[in-house]
């Protein structure tokens, strides 16, 4: 039989498995690298965005950066000011508190509707994502511990499988990575 007339069967999770591979585009790397430079602080709230300089540091034009930057706005993570240009955004206390109201009430449907939903397939990749957490706690590495905690929270949302809950959870959190990930600058805090 050739390799044409065989059917690729998928396995039940094993590494063989036939799956697509996973492409990023230039915008989305671009947007993520971003968005962790307002998370880690290297880009501070309040701070104007040098088009010029961040292009030549991420090695890309204005056109990739600014069509980033106008994502990154439509999150809320940035604002787009006229004739000052892309500003990072800067929360009040009342803000990041209304919104953390707001995700921990997300997050709890969330959980709830998960555990009406998910299989035990589905609990076993979120156990192995927080087994791959924990490590990189044992590590000392912060920003691969905060991604890890942030897609866990993503998987149980993802597992209630209500797309308008999803979506309106991925806007919050992306809001709220850069206080969220301060609040876990001490390893006590982890």
């Amino acid at each position: 039989m050739s390799m044409t007339d065989q059917t690729i069967a998928p396995s039940a999770g094993g590494p063989e498995e036939a799956r697509p591979i996973a492409r990023r585009t230039l915008h989305d790397e671009v947007v993520t690298r971003i968005r962790d430079m307002i998370t880690e602080g290297q880009l501070a709230p309040g701070s104007r965005v040098h088009e010029g300089q961040l292009g030549a540091a991420l090695g890309i034009s204005r056109t990739p950066l600014r069509e980033a930057l106008k994502f990154l706005a439509r999150e809320g993570l940035i604002e787009l000011v006229p004739s000052r240009g892309a500003i990072v955004r800067r929360f009040s206390p009342k803000d990041v508190q209304d919104m953390l109201t707001v995700l921990a009430t997300l997050e709890a449907e969330a959980g709830r509707l998960a555990c009406a939903h998910a299989s035990d397939a589905d609990i076993a990749a979120v156990a192995d994502l927080h087994a791959r957490m924990m490590a990189f706690y044992a590590s000392g590495n912060r920003l691969e511990y905060f991604k890890l905690n942030q897609a866990i929270h993503t998987a149980i949302v993802r597992l209630s499988g209500n797309a308008v809950l999803a979506d309106i959870h991925e806007t919050l959190q992306s809001r709220l990575k850069r206080i969220r990930f301060l609040g876990n600058q001490e390893p006590t805090k982890w």
